[in-house]
């Protein structure tokens, strides 16, 4: 298999990666510990930089997904995974990330974390989802700082 027949080979001559497609999806599965997060945050990095984020945008989504993941960890159920889903769009990442719970509710919106999430992601919202599944999704289009 030849470099330019990969689907994630560079472009050949330019040495990136080619652009999006209109909805790119990436989804990562780790088990529920905070061990783990360095994973998440090298990922959302690496996927922000191909959408030509910029690194304080960068720098903001890194620290949101880690908060984000934080506060799931806080209830997540013992022996479960935590998964981020990632969906590209040509000026937008919307980061998914969730864990099974046991409280099986979402995190407090009037909380100081949630603000400095809303903050450094654009648009926050969470839900329970079947098996008191908890997501928090984070949205943030580039070039928009603070706003989704």
């Amino acid at each position: 298999m030849t470099e330019e027949s990969t689907p994630w080979a560079s472009t050949p001559g330019t040495g990136t990666l080619p652009p999006p497609k209109a909805r790119d999806q990436v989804t990562i599965k780790r088990p529920a510990e905070g061990a783990y997060l360095s994973v998440l945050r090298t990922a959302t990095a690496g996927l922000a930089a191909r959408l030509d984020f910029t690194l304080d945008e960068i720098e903001d989504l890194r620290i949101a997904v880690d908060e984000a993941c934080a506060m799931l960890l806080a209830q997540a159920e013992a022996g479960t995974s935590l998964e981020c889903d990632f969906t590209l769009s040509p000026d937008t990442m919307t980061i998914a990330v969730s864990a099974e719970s046991t409280l099986g509710r979402p995190p407090a919106k009037d909380t100081f974390a949630w603000t400095v999430l809303s903050a450094l992601a654009g648009s926050v919202d969470s839900h329970v989802g079947p098996g008191d599944r908890v997501t928090i999704v984070l949205r943030k289009s580039r070039g928009h700082a603070g706003s989704g």
